[in-house]
């Protein structure tokens, strides 16, 4: 990235003078390139370069932001002009009132960023792995009729410096491959997809296997045409590991999330030291957590990421915090500081949010479950923070009697409240896995992961299309 740290620092110096008590300067560059395949031919290649910085300005409590494409000193200053007039600053005069405190924040001062992954154009290297993926679909089962994949591979950079004592850098490099398959025959039309992204470079596909990620999308599709309509009622319902994180990142994290807590619009307000949760569920959100698709060394706020327990053994411990709730309640950051580019402020969001490990057999989880549903994977859903309220939709799932996974169904809804879900699991195993995805917040989206081991809510209301 091609920016002089000097002109950084001498822009925030500028809005200082003008009688900001905080300025901060976040400088992003993102390369991005994608090859995407539909009925057996390359259908697009995609190359991109986005590159700007962002200004933001704290005049006490009141805040302003502006943002500018170029990393010239005229970009700058205009930046920093509009930033102090939104805030409500100008003039040469010294800086009065409570400022950001340097105590705050987590990263080391003068910190060189991760060395740069190897950056190749998925689009020169990716055709011969996509086709493979089209073959591979294809050939699962006779009733798929289409296919379509996508490689798509990002890197991000960028620059956070502060009047705090920040100045910090980082390379956040991420890769994910995006299946589509569509299965038909007499009775219907069924579509599923598979879509694993790490936050790894041109090594993604020693991790994940080519024929998995196709077979997995194909598999999905098929069984959906043979599935029954779902029961409704109160039922016990098993959560295949990796399947529930959305619903809890959703339900429960955004909860837990400061400026929710701040604004008295979460059902986990005023809630830290009770239960709310099953002793058996503990929440994590870690932005340190391997090459999952939420990791990162730094926040865009500057902050270290960290390793953060909201609920332990069922007590909830803290909330998720970034620069402004933290100077304003006075809390320690959490590395929660986040924001889509350059172009927006940023606010506390989640990283990788999961439930840890328990001790339960997954055998054992399904053997004891007289009756109810097992999800293997879930859609799309609507949540209300301030009540926990959810609905989530099951995309793949099956019917447990008599402590047997039978028939597959469809059309079944999940419909609950996060806290109650959480006070009801009443088993969790021993196994793990995760869910990529992009969190919407407020009209920004972030690349986060989800988590948790295959568990068991003792009753959930179930909606249901059978008679």
């Amino acid at each position: 990235m091609n920016i002089d740290p000097d002109l950084i620092s001498e822009s925030l110096k500028s809005a200082q003078k003008k009688g900001a008590t905080f300025a901060e300067a976040f400088c992003e560059q993102t390369s991005s390139a994608g090859t995407s395949l539909d009925e057996k031919r390359i259908d697009s290649r995609t190359t991109g370069l986005s590159k700007g910085v962002g200004i933001r300005v704290v005049n006490n409590s009141r805040v302003g932001y502006a943002y500018t494409s170029t990393f010239t000193r005229e970009g700058l200053e205009v930046a920093v002009e509009a930033a102090c007039a939104s805030a409500g600053v100008g003039g040469s005069i010294s800086p009065s009132g409570k400022g950001i405190d340097a105590n705050l924040f987590k990263s080391d001062s003068q910190t060189k960023g991760l060395e740069s992954d190897e950056f190749r154009d998925p689009a020169g290297v990716t055709a011969e792995r996509l086709r493979e993926i089209d073959d591979v679909a294809r050939s699962y089962h006779a009733s798929i009729a289409q296919a379509s994949a996508t490689i798509a591979q990002s890197q991000r950079e960028v620059l956070i410096m502060n009047t705090a004592g920040v100045n910090v850098s980082d390379t956040q490099t991420r890769t994910r491959c995006v299946v589509q398959t569509i299965a038909k025959n007499s009775e219907g039309i069924q579509s599923a997809h598979e879509a694993p992204g790490r936050s790894i470079g041109s090594d993604y596909f020693d991790v994940f296997s080519v024929d998995e990620i196709a077979k997995i999308a194909a598999q999905r599709s098929v069984t959906l045409l043979d599935a029954k309509p779902a029961p409704s009622g109160n039922l016990s319902v098993i959560l295949k590991r990796g399947a529930g994180g959305v619903l809890f990142h959703e339900a429960c994290g955004h909860g837990l999330e400061a400026d929710h807590i701040d604004k008295a619009q979460s059902v986990f307000a005023g809630k830290v030291g009770k239960q709310v949760a099953s002793p058996l569920v503990t929440l994590v959100d870690d932005g340190t957590m391997g090459d999952e698709w939420g990791t990162y060394r730094f926040d865009d706020e500057g902050n270290q990421a960290q390793k953060n327990t909201l609920i332990e053994n069922g007590i909830l411990k803290d909330y998720m915090w970034d620069v402004i709730r933290s100077t304003k309640l006075g809390h320690n950051v959490s590395g929660n500081g986040r924001r889509e580019t350059y172009e927006f402020v940023p606010m506390v969001r989640m990283t990788n949010t999961y439930l840890e490990s328990g001790t339960s057999e997954v055998d054992d989880i399904i053997s004891s479950t007289e009756y109810g549903i097992y999800c293997v994977a879930l859609g799309g859903g609507q949540v209300d923070t301030v009540t926990g309220e959810y609905v989530f939709g099951v995309t793949e799932g099956y019917m447990v009697e008599n402590g047997k996974i039978t028939y597959p169904i469809r059309g079944a809804t999940l419909i609950g409240n996060g806290l109650q879900t959480m006070l009801d699991i009443d088993m969790v195993g021993n196994d793990f896995e995760t869910w990529t995805g992009t969190c919407g917040k407020n009209g920004q989206g972030v690349p986060v992961s989800a988590g948790q081991p295959t568990l068991r809510v003792s009753s959930m209301t179930v909606g249901g299309t059978a008679a």
